[in-house]
This record gives structure tokens, sequence and C-alpha cells, in this order.
């Protein structure tokens, strides 16, 4: 009876321990293929983009600031493609808020960095016991502050909570250049958080304050999705103002949760849908929204 029990724990073991690396290994080819890219969007100034949300980056001669962080797993192949920008270390690693696909990479790439984030987004992750601690913010804010970088001003400006509660816009000013983190998805339906303090109405809320402080030259990267500019996010609110407004109206007329999802949203927005938020998931969302208070 004991070799039998000995030999059930033995294949257990070997069963555990296989599917451990299976995933590893699934994990692993999960980014086999993926590529950095970088856009220049001004002098010193590019857009990476690989896997997860987009990211940016000041290369300087004297050293390199990077705008999140994408996955762990992608953290050579961001290294290597910024010593193509630039020879000098990474220095400065900011956050523009919590979600795995942009601070995932934090500690493989900027342990050594100074990594800033809005208050939240250290408090959260602090909670959060699969995060390595050695990619934990350095320096939080909680209020608008001016960081120079070499000869390059940026603006970091928290968002009252709409995607999550720790958002914060990068803004350019000389380059005429705002990231917006996840507070854009260029083209797609976004995410809004409400699990981690997000709110439909402030995202609307401040995608309309951010077009009132762009103007028609403004080059804005959004957290996903292609470059753009103010064209883009009027084309993004209208959107968000159009469906919100169609959900409330379906509400009104007494139709359930799972009869608004048959119904959808009309033709004009099947374009937005995507694999992450589809129509379904965007509806729930909006749903969850217009609750009676």
């Amino acid at each position: 009876m004991k070799s039998v029990n000995a030999f059930s724990t033995l294949c257990a073991g070997l069963t555990a321990a296989t599917l451990l690396l299976t995933s590893q290994f699934a994990i692993a080819d999960r980014f086999k293929d993926i590529e950095i890219s970088a856009t220049p969007v001004a002098e010193n100034i590019f857009m990476l983009t690989g896997s997860g949300g987009n990211m940016a980056a000041v290369a300087n001669p004297d050293g390199v600031l990077l705008i999140d962080s994408q996955y762990a797993e992608l953290a050579d192949k961001i290294r290597a493609k910024l010593s193509t920008l630039s020879q000098g270390e990474l220095t400065t690693l900011i956050n523009t808020h919590m979600h795995g696909d942009h601070v995932g990479g934090n500690a493989a790439l900027a342990a050594n960095a100074n990594i800033i984030a809005h208050k939240n987004v250290q408090l959260r992750l602090s909670n959060n016991a699969n995060f390595d601690p050695a990619g934990l913010p350095k320096t939080t804010i909680e209020q608008t502050t001016t960081l120079q970088h070499g000869s390059t001003t940026l603006i970091l400006e928290p968002m009252p909570a709409s995607h999550t509660d720790g958002d914060i816009l990068i803004w350019f000013p000389e380059q005429n250049i705002v990231h917006m983190g996840d507070l854009m998805f260029q083209g797609r339906f976004p995410f809004v958080d409400t699990s981690n303090g997000g709110n439909v109405q402030q995202y609307i809320e401040n995608t309309r304050y951010v077009l009132s402080k762009i103007d028609d030259n403004t080059q804005v990267i959004p957290g996903h999705g292609e470059l753009t500019n103010k064209a883009g996010l009027a084309a993004e609110l209208s959107m968000l103002e159009q469906t919100l407004a169609e959900v409330q109206q379906m509400r009104e007329q007494g139709l359930t949760e799972e009869q608004m999802i048959t119904q959808g949203l009309g033709e004009k927005f099947k374009s937005w849908h995507w694999n992450f938020i589809t129509e379904a998931r965007w509806i729930r969302t909006l749903y969850q929204a217009t609750q009676p208070q």
C-alpha cells in the first residue's frame, strides 16, 4: 500500500511540475514573435509598441525616460530597442496607471531607475502579492508635477478616477504631445475598470477635458491603438456619448441587460468591437453605469 501511495504522490508531483513547465512555455510562446517598434513623434521622442499598452521614450544621449513598461517577458526586447535610440541608461520610468500590461516590466527594466506613478498605483501594487516589489514606484504624485529630463519638459497630471483611480496624463508642452495612457483606446471600446475605481461618466468628462486642452496639431499617444490627434479623440468622445445615450434609452424602454446585448449598438459601432472589450462587454459596462442611484 505504501508503494502505491508513494507512486501516486510521485505522479501527482510530476503532473504539477509538467503543468508548471507547460504554463511557463505557453507564456514564453505568447511573446515569442512580438517585436518592439519605435515611431518617431518629435526629436528624441518615440512611441513604442509591442504587446500591451503603448509606451513612449525620451531618448537623450545621457539617459532614457520611459513611459510604461508592458510585460516582464518583453524586457530584453524593450531594452534592446531603447539601446538603438540612445546609449544612455534608463533613468526614469513613468507608469500611467496600475494595469499589468503597463507595469509588468517595471522590475525587469527599471529596478535601478526612478519609477514615478500616481499615489494610488503605489498603494494598489503594494497590495498585490504577485507584483515584484522591485518594480514599485519610488516617487508618487497626487498633484500636477513638472519633470525635466535633459532638455525635455514633461507635465504629469493626475486625473479624476475614470479608467482607474490612478490615471495620469503626460504632457510634452513644447512638442505639443500628450500620452493619455488608457484614458484613450484609439478606435476601440475602452476598458473602464470599475473594480479599481473606474467610472464611465468621469471617463467621458476626462476625454472632454483633454479635447479642450489640445489643438489640431497635437499628437495624441493612446494607451492602445495607433498614434492619433484631436480628430481621433473627438471620434472617441462621440462614440462614448452616443453609446451611453443609447443604453440609457434602452433602459428607459424597459430592456434587460441581456436584451440590450441581443439588440446591440448598431452597425456604426461594429468597428469599435475588439477581442478584449467586445460590444457585449461594453454594453454591460454602460448598463452598470446607468443604474439608478
